[in-house]
């Protein structure tokens, strides 16, 4: 009796083995979701998305700039705006890379571009300021009454101001866009 019970044992076992074998052919059966990890791999993989691409926000803030980089540049190349305004916000205080000013200016361009008025009010304040590009408070103005007529209460609310900058500056910028003597 004692071999029958080990034989059925046995033989029990043999369709959970199968069974494993059979759910590896479909890969990860039961991923984390949600997760900033999860976030980074399926952007790795080309999977980008809103939740996957809007992840980037709590990847820079928690300090992972290099890992927000890779993530914000796949999703640009997507299209997805935001991680355009995103990439133009590391380039400009240096986070994950060198202060890059152009390159910051360039990314609110392309966003702007594609018509999304953060990147419209944001590449409006570049011209209104020269910082990145060369100065035109005409083009920059413009640039911000598109973006206001879109709804964007920051835009409003400099055409509110007159167009007086240190009205969405904070204080502790003032160092940035200072100009060059």
């Amino acid at each position: 009796m004692r071999k029958t019970t080990i034989i059925a044992a046995l033989v029990a076992a043999l369709p959970v083995c199968g069974a494993a074998q059979d759910a590896e052919s479909y890969g990860d059966l039961n991923p984390e979701e949600l997760s900033l990890d999860r976030a980074l791999r399926d952007v790795g993989r080309g999977e980008t998305s809103m939740t996957n691409c809007a992840m980037g926000y709590l990847i820079t803030k928690s300090g992972r700039h290099a890992e927000a980089r890779m993530l914000f540049e796949r999703c640009s190349q997507d299209g997805w705006t935001g991680a355009m305004t995103w990439m133009s916000q590391l380039e400009d205080n240096g986070l994950g890379g060198p202060l890059e000013p152009g390159a910051a200016a360039d990314w609110d361009k392309r966003a702007a571009d594609l018509g999304d008025p953060v990147g419209m009010f944001n590449r409006g304040l570049d011209l209104m300021r020269g910082r990145g590009v060369a100065k035109d408070e005409a083009a920059g103005r413009a640039l911000v009454d598109r973006a206001a007529e879109a709804g964007l209460p920051t835009a409003k609310r400099l055409q509110g101001a007159g167009y007086d900058l240190d009205e969405v500056t904070p204080d502790a910028d003032n160092w940035k866009y200072a100009p060059l003597s």
